[in-house]
């Protein structure tokens, strides 16, 4: 399926360059009008299906002269403008791909929720959680994308945490954030999976996320069954050969939707004692859990030691034949310089093996 795209702008040089680069890049994906006469361009709306509807504001152009079924919205010379006259507004000047997911953003407006699982939709779920607390399961998570996108794998970062950033380790250009995702999972109003894509953001590494919500309560209040349906529509999608679910907090039982979801849980200590006695109970707790189900997410867990100090760090006995190996400390050092030390290492290839 084409979105049948129509754009009307005064300058026939634009049009003939930005028709360029989406068709270089989006041939298969999109079906593209282009116009300079007002009346001609309304026209064309009214007589044929279009799916979306870029006009530049000049035009003055109204909501009502287009068909309800198509999406809109106006043409504008600054990136800074997000809306006008009440309407989308989209800047002309910007990247092939970036314009593309606006367009796509606005149709998955008026397409309605429907969701088509691909059949190979069978994406590797794994699932970094601190469940002592600050032994840096967010960095090795991150770290565990980057890995994975060297080795040329399709990857997504899904940063869950309630006040967690995914731009501390990853940046690029876009508009929509996490808030975006978490209201059209819940709105019921949008085709959920093109929602997902318009708003997915990718490094030049090849790292796909979201960028983190515009106000802290939009995450807070998400539920772990609103995050379970999010996963299941990102795994299903058939887009991402592994999601790199990144998870805060104490273990709860209410978290056992996600964690049934992973195929690989990795929890994440430092090797104090407070933190060997918190994942010795987090670990009998879900092997409690676990017991007379056959969900075997007990046998799915497996222990990176983070920041451990062979003079002061212990290990946890219960969870000793699950190491995965241990992470020294790096001191004085950035985000991005720890990140470049932790995406060499080879634990993570240890995971599920």
């Amino acid at each position: 399926m084409k979105i049948r795209l129509v754009m009307l702008d005064s300058d026939p040089v634009y049009l003939e360059r930005i028709a360029a680069a989406l068709g270089k890049k989006y041939m298969d994906k999109l079906e593209f009008h282009s116009f300079t006469d007002r009346q001609k361009a309304v026209e064309a709306l009214r007589s044929g299906r279009a799916d979306v509807f870029l006009a530049d504001e000049a035009f003055g152009v109204e909501r009502s002269d287009i068909p309800a079924r198509c999406g809109f919205g106006y043409l504008v010379d600054s990136p800074d403008v997000d809306s006008l006259r009440q309407q989308r507004a989209v800047c002309r000047y910007q990247k092939a791909d970036l314009l593309y997911r606006q367009i796509l953003d606005i149709y998955s407006e008026n397409a309605g929720r429907q969701v088509h699982l691909k059949a190979d939709g069978t994406g590797r779920v794994l699932l970094f959680h601190s469940v002592s607390g600050g032994a840096g399961a967010s960095s090795l998570a991150a770290a565990c994308a980057r890995h994975l996108a060297d080795a040329q794998k399709k990857v997504l970062y899904l940063n869950l945490e309630r006040f967690g950033s995914a731009e501390l380790f990853f940046s690029a250009e876009g508009q929509m954030t996490m808030s975006d995702v978490i209201y059209a999972l819940r709105s019921r109003k949008t085709n959920f999976l093109m929602k997902l894509e318009s708003s997915v953001r990718s490094t030049k590494e090849g790292v796909a996320f979201y960028a983190p919500v515009r106000h802290a309560l939009d995450m807070m209040n998400v539920s772990y069954e609103e995050m379970k349906e999010l996963i299941l529509a990102l795994r299903g999608s058939g887009t991402y050969s592994d999601l790199i679910v990144d998870l805060d907090g104490p273990f709860l039982e209410d978290m056992l939707p996600v964690y049934r979801l992973a195929d690989e849980i990795v929890w994440v200590g430092d090797g104090s004692e407070i933190s060997d006695i918190k994942l010795t109970r987090a670990y009998e707790a879900l092997s409690t859990l676990d017991a007379g189900t056959e969900d075997g997410l007990a046998d799915k867990v497996s222990l990176i030691y983070n920041k451990f100090s062979n003079k002061t760090g212990r290990v946890v006995d219960l969870l000793e034949p699950k190491r995965l190996g241990g992470v020294p400390r790096y001191e004085h050092m950035q985000t991005a310089e720890i990140q470049k030390k932790l995406e060499t290492l080879d634990i993570f290839d240890r995971i599920g093996s």
